[in-house]
């Protein structure tokens, strides 16, 4: 392996002695892997569109609350999950504020299986939740956004494409999350 190597390293030192060419190198690298960082942070995709479940067990496409000019807020979280409820409350506190001020949805997607997903409407209604809820029991979208914890956030543009994603909950995080929404405007 090092006699594979040896040219690369023979390369490398003769262009250490010349530490011009050096800097300059790892400036015009630095400036590339700056510029292409900061474009794929604001490149956007399209969130998936899948059928999934109304609580009643209906059956809802995706496309009903991407494709409808709004900003929206798709938050996973169950039942049991004591941070993803602190997340859905502190966001309810503010959302008839959010609605006016930005027009925006926010759809709460539970990932309880089925004996779980009985419990969801009395969650619902004892939180006195006015945002849509909808079930991805199978967690087939949850598998196909790729993520393992909850909750997780995501935030659509007007186009349904996922601009901000954030996973967990700390108090606070609704702040950051209008923050990115105020950017949407």
């Amino acid at each position: 392996m090092f006699a594979k190597m040896y040219p690369f390293l023979v390369h490398l030192r003769l262009k250490q002695k010349n530490s011009k060419m050096s800097l300059k190198n790892l400036l015009t690298f630095s400036f590339f892997a700056f510029v292409l960082f900061s474009f794929s942070a604001h490149v956007s995709k399209p969130f998936p569109e899948l059928d999934i479940k109304s609580v009643d067990g209906k059956v809802v496409s995706t496309n009903s609350f991407t494709k409808n000019e709004k900003i929206t807020i798709v938050s996973f979280w169950a039942t049991w999950c004591t941070p993803c409820k602190r997340e859905l409350d502190a966001i309810h506190e503010v959302y008839e504020d959010w609605v006016t001020d930005y027009n925006i949805q926010l759809v709460a997607i539970t990932i309880d299986d089925a004996r779980g997903l009985t419990k969801v409407p009395a969650i619902v209604q004892s939180k006195g939740w006015e945002f849509t809820v909808l079930a991805d029991s199978k967690q087939e979208l949850m598998q196909t956004l790729n993520f393992q914890t909850i909750p997780q956030t995501f935030l659509l543009d007007k186009k349904g494409n996922i601009v901000y994603t954030h996973s967990g909950y700390n108090p606070g995080d609704e702040i950051k999350l209008e923050e990115e929404i105020k950017k949407l405007q």
